[in-house]
């Protein structure tokens, strides 16, 4: 089968392009860094001739409400106009459990947008929608902090490994779109600031994590149900505190350029 992953060079693209080339089919990482440009559309036609599925993993450069907008809406419209043209039969594309709880935010209404494009069109898709990964809990960490402290969110969360999550997407590029949304989420529940405090703690961080209710994510307050998926998410199979001892060099990486 012949797939293009869209953001194919970012921490989600370059594994899934691995595990589909390890599965045998033809797997093309398109991105900036290959000649692809979503926005301007530059090199998409050409990336896209040939393809039957579409795997969107790209991101916004930019976190700021407006610029966030623009990019998931203008770089969804390309794809989408692009698959058209080039006759592609599945689009699948990564999105965040609980964006529709989150419009508060500028992010995830950036992200509703391109779901709701994704919908009104004519190519069969899947949605899915991962929890955060535990490869940016140092991102989460630097985001909340002010001095020696760093102040979350107490809500529930289930993060997952970025692993788990290139596995699932692999998967489902590979069979029939399902025309809707899948969860994804990792197999334990814990408060974020939880997540956080194990993470440093294992990294030896002086900082302190105190939990507040106040405490902002993405510019929105949560509730303890906002970040968690519904009732029959699919599970990946790394425990945190299997991770932790791993800890690959991208969980020290500030969150920048990739959300979930």
């Amino acid at each position: 089968m012949n797939i293009v992953v869209i953001g194919g060079s970012g921490l989600i693209g370059r594994k899934l392009v691995e595990r589909l080339h390890q599965r045998g089919h033809e797997a093309i990482a398109a991105s900036p860094a290959s000649g692809v440009d979503t926005i301007t559309g530059q090199g998409l036609a050409q990336a896209l001739a040939g393809a039957q599925v579409v795997v969107d993993v790209a991101n916004s450069p930019s976190f700021q409400d407006e610029a966030v907008l623009e990019f998931f809406q203008t770089s969804g419209r390309n794809v989408l106009a692009a698959e058209l043209g080039a006759g592609v039969r599945h689009h699948l594309a990564l999105s965040v459990v609980g964006t529709d709880r989150l419009l508060e935010s500028g992010y995830f209404r950036g992200k509703m947008a391109q779901e709701e494009l994704i919908k009104a069109d004519r190519i069969p898709y899947t949605i899915v929608r991962s929890t955060q990964f535990f490869d940016f809990l140092g991102g989460i960490a630097d985001g909340g902090s002010n001095g020696k402290a760093v102040r979350l969110s107490p809500a529930s969360a289930q993060h997952i490994a970025s692993d788990d999550v290139a596995d699932a997407l692999a998967e489902l590029a590979l069979a029939a779109p399902v025309n809707g949304t899948v969860e994804i989420a990792g197999p334990e529940r814990l408060p974020l600031s939880e997540f956080v405090r194990r993470f440093l703690n294992v990294k030896m961080d002086p900082r302190t994590v105190v939990d507040d209710v106040d405490a902002p994510y993405f510019g929105a307050v949560l509730k303890d149900r906002t970040l968690l998926p519904g009732d029959s998410p699919r599970i990946g199979s790394t425990r945190f505190e299997a991770w932790l001892v791993w800890r690959p060099n991208a969980a020290y990486s500030r969150l920048g350029r990739y959300v979930p």
